[in-house]
């Protein structure tokens, strides 16, 4: 997997990439990483890159001709072929006004050869990128940050974790919140070890007790159907009390919905 970053702080990218799974990642030659400055493209002596927008507005907006001067130095594929899919590789635009960036858009991502990132910035960038040169526009979040380097960095890292190789243990990233137990037919998760789709369940290590505060027995005892409910119910619990919308997007099984129907009378 080859990223591309399009931004006018390349110098940013020294510290967030150079730490933990990706830095591994890039050591074992799993992913490579370049990062362009916007500047090289620019024609003028000043290095221009954003200007005034036609109709008025606040602030200044990234111009076109850089930003299609050097996606296009990249020797991508044609646009049409990329929306396609008849190349493995897209060019994204880090935008506010992008769809929101979830684990199932990262495993997508994960698919492809070669990703270009375009960091836009917070007053916006001229619409003919999104039009004529971008895939797609991706947002991290729904709030504005003031340009798209934290965001690309944010991809980069969650796309590599879904690399095979890239994690010591595999199973790791089927085990995490917002990732979806495996295909088994069964509502839930397959394992003592999943969410399934849900947030993560609590995880405690030794000591079993720590200034008053216990570790559950039945994380303890070994029993490991009791631990999977635990874990689930859990699960469930944490979901429910702060983000509900996921619980409408998962396939709960009987049990579930019994646990969800104890945990809201409970409250």
């Amino acid at each position: 997997m080859k990223f591309e970053i399009v931004t006018i702080f390349p110098d940013f990218f020294r510290g967030p990439l150079d730490y933990g799974i990706v830095r591994r990642a890039r050591e074992a030659a799993l992913i490579e990483i370049s990062v362009h400055d916007l500047r090289a493209f620019t024609t003028d002596k000043h290095r221009t890159v954003d200007d005034r927008p036609f109709g008025g507005g606040e602030g200044m907006v990234l111009k076109p001709e850089p930003l299609f001067g050097c996606v296009e130095s990249l020797g991508v594929g044609p646009r049409p072929r990329r929306l396609s899919r008849t190349v493995a590789e897209s060019v994204i635009l880090l935008s506010p006004q992008g769809r929101l960036f979830t684990q199932d858009v990262a495993k997508d991502l994960a698919t492809l050869e070669r990703i270009v990132l375009i960091c836009g910035r917070y007053e916006g960038v001229d619409e003919r990128v999104a039009e004529g040169l971008a895939d797609q526009e991706v947002s991290v979040g729904d709030y504005v940050l003031s340009g798209g380097e934290l965001g690309a960095a944010v991809i980069v890292d969650t796309v590599t974790r879904l690399i095979p190789g890239a994690l010591g243990n595999e199973a790791s990233a089927r085990q995490e919140s917002f990732t979806a137990g495996q295909k088994t037919g069964v509502a839930g998760p397959d394992s003592t070890c999943g969410s399934g789709g849900l947030l993560d369940y609590p995880h405690y290590t030794r000591p079993a007790e720590f200034r008053g505060m216990e570790t559950p027995e039945v994380l303890i005892g070994g029993n490991h159907e009791q631990i999977r409910k635990w874990r689930r119910r859990k699960a469930l619990e944490k979901t429910l009390r702060n983000r509900p919308d996921l619980l409408a997007r998962q396939p709960l099984s009987d049990e579930d919905r019994k646990v969800l129907t104890e945990i809201e009378n409970s409250t």
